[in-house]
């Protein structure tokens, strides 16, 4: 009989170390992780929950997909293949996935690329250069997104971006009017040292201006240095899936990390835009705009930008739960 697959102390310590490095709507890090019998399971932490910017728990699903693409591609650099079930017990809707090892096998050139690219990604809000994206690199995020079941619409051309961003600035407008939501916003910028969630005001880029073509939220008051406004002519991308339901997010979030990481791989920078994702009408008004079947689950931009850090995160031992 051939053994079971396990893992030690260590290695499941390292495969949550990487797991929390994935992106989460104002870095709320909505996640838990346990190891049981050899099986990783994943939950979403409802304490960390978004009432007012994610109160149908999308943005948590799609952080939650994110963070179980790193722990799979970490387990593949420990040689384990990892089978995923996603919600796998209806009864307990905050279990996100179980990943049980199924095989042993050397981690492929892209797994060892990706895995390497997840302490270096994270969310670059400032100005972008004007350097296009070469098409190699458009194809390799195209091709990203394909493997985890979703598609990747680039925009292409002034009026299929300007649509974009009238829809993306048209739903920032209604929720920064919300007095819920921007008090949520607040909460979560963090302006002193030593915080591990959150967003940090030094990483929030600079205060938007009404020049720009996409909106940003304000997370501190940075005033931008002469010259320095934003790309007019972004590489705008748009993720999307078939369906919508619960597993088709977190499948969503699991393509947008490949993505995520693939850019990075490929020395680019990225940004996400998810306000016409979180506003159902602006939502509907993209799907229709991009003429394409399915749902929209994310808005990228995509450039080359001054390199930054990634933002701080928690330690593993404060997201761990016993078996």
């Amino acid at each position: 009989m051939t053994p079971a697959l396990t893992l030690t102390a260590t290695e499941f310590r390292g495969v949550v170390a990487a797991a929390v490095r994935a992106p989460s709507l104002h870095n709320s890090q909505p996640w838990r992780f346990r190891l049981r019998d050899g099986t990783i399971e994943v939950y979403a932490d409802p304490a960390r929950r978004l009432p007012a910017a994610d109160p149908t728990d999308w943005a948590l699903r799609i952080a939650c997909g994110a963070a179980i693409l790193n722990a799979r591609l970490a387990l593949a650099v420990l040689g384990l293949i990892a089978g995923v079930r996603l919600r796998p017990v209806a009864a307990d809707p905050d279990l996100m996935a179980r990943l049980t090892l199924t095989a042993q096998r050397p981690a492929t050139p892209t797994e060892k690329a990706l895995c390497a690219a997840i302490a270096r990604r994270h969310t670059n809000r400032t100005p972008f250069w004007p350097t296009p994206v070469p098409a190699d690199a458009r194809l390799r995020l195209v091709e990203a997104a394909r493997a985890e079941g979703a598609w990747l619409e680039l925009l292409i051309g002034a009026g299929p971006v300007g649509a974009v961003a009238e829809i993306t600035h048209a739903a920032n407008r209604l929720l920064v009017r919300d007095e819920g939501y921007t008090a949520e916003l607040t909460k979560w910028t963090r302006t002193g040292e030593g915080s591990r969630d959150g967003v940090p005001a030094s990483a929030g880029g600079p205060s938007p201006e009404p020049q720009d073509l996409l909106p940003s939220r304000p997370f501190g008051d940075r005033t931008r240095a002469p010259g320095r406004d934003f790309e007019p002519e972004p590489l705008v991308a748009v993720l999307g899936t078939a369906g919508d339901d619960p597993s088709a997010q977190l499948g969503a979030g699991m393509a947008l990390q490949r993505v995520l990481l693939t850019a990075t791989d490929a020395g680019l920078a990225t940004s996400m835009l998810s306000q016409p994702i979180e506003v159902a009408a602006a939502r509907e008004q993209l799907r229709l705009a991009l003429g394409r079947f399915g749902s929209p689950q994310m808005v990228l931009r995509v450039g080359y930008g001054q390199p930054g850090f990634p933002t701080p995160r928690r330690d593993p031992a404060e997201v761990t739960d016993e078996g």
